[in-house]
């Protein structure tokens, strides 16, 4: 029996097909025989006890600027007319983003939904971590700019960002002189009602941020990401370069710590984040990588997560 597949996503127009993470895992699922459907968050809907999303018949290719086909949208319901949903779309992790996660639990006795939408709605990635603090870099998080400057005048030099951002987006660093502190400090309290985050800062970051990718909560591999000249925010997005890298016995500690939780909470794939043997982020939303990890490593990183996903189906 051939199965479906919805990919719950950012549009699949506006793709970076040469290094995005769910457009290889649509790949490795067309390969496997799967039907794939697509749709955005704000497609969902509930009506007499059904969860349903306005979706549309996909298939996919590796051909820059001519990556998909798709057919007419059309209400399917999730619970009974797919086998997997995977929540692929980017943060930022708002009332939205939530919104979804509670409507997508509605189907997870009926369809396997990863990752798993209350595991999700319960792990924001900057929040998630702190039951791991022990691999953390020193870590506050507040809205009080006293207890920032307190923090600062202990560490020396520190970096504040936002709490539910992504991909180096708002993150600032802050040295010694705390200059431009109040004025950041007022900016982010004017732009958001949650707290905001400071840490300590890693200048082993000028060597590479790790993503380690776990699969079903094992480790199968690392890139490091490289800040570019004059910047210090290593994200892909915002310039860094990725290279090939090894884990250490440090990381794998880390990993051997995270992998039962992960695997226990339906986190089947996660990256995770780590500076200088420093555990900074698990990265649970919609996690990337896989692309530039199998391109350093040779191996097929979406078909060992789609080898647990139908271990899952079973």
């Amino acid at each position: 029996m051939t199965r479906s597949i919805a990919f719950q996503m950012d549009p699949l127009e506006g793709i970076n097909i040469a290094g995005d993470s769910t457009f290889a895992l649509m790949l490795e699922a067309q390969e496997r025989g799967y039907t794939l459907h697509e749709y955005q968050p704000g497609a969902l809907s509930y009506l007499d006890g059904r969860v349903r999303a306005f979706a549309r018949p996909v298939t996919v290719r590796r051909e820059e600027g001519n990556h998909f086909s798709a057919g007419e949208y059309t209400h399917i319901d999730l619970g009974r007319d797919t086998d997997v949903v995977w929540v692929r779309q980017d943060p930022p992790f708002d009332i939205a983003y939530v919104t979804a996660a509670h409507l997508l639990e509605r189907v997870t006795g009926e369809t396997l939904v990863l990752n798993d939408p209350e595991a999700i709605r319960s792990a924001p990635e900057k929040l998630f971590v702190l039951d791991f603090a022990r691999f953390m870099p020193p870590t506050l998080i507040t809205r009080s700019e006293a207890e920032i400057r307190a923090f600062l005048a202990e560490h020396g030099e520190i970096v504040v960002k936002p709490l539910h951002g992504k991909g180096g987006e708002g993150v600032f660093r802050i040295g010694s002189d705390a200059r431009n502190l109040s004025s950041l400090v007022d900016f982010f309290a004017q732009e958001m009602k949650e707290p905001f985050i400071a840490q300590a800062f890693l200048p082993a970051v000028t060597e590479g941020d790790k993503r380690i990718i776990l699969v079903d909560g094992e480790p199968i591999g690392a890139i490091n990401r490289i800040p570019a000249a004059g910047e210090f925010r290593s994200n892909l997005v915002a310039g860094g370069k990725a290279a090939k890298v090894e884990l250490t016995e440090r990381e794998r500690e880390i990993c051997a710590a995270l992998g039962p939780e992960l695997k226990k909470r339906g986190l089947l794939f996660t990256g995770i984040d780590v500076i200088g043997g420093m555990l900074t982020e698990i990265n649970v939303t919609s996690p990337t990588g896989l692309v530039a990890l199998d391109q350093f490593d040779g191996i097929n990183s979406a078909g060992l997560i789609w080898d647990a996903v139908e271990e899952r189906l079973k």
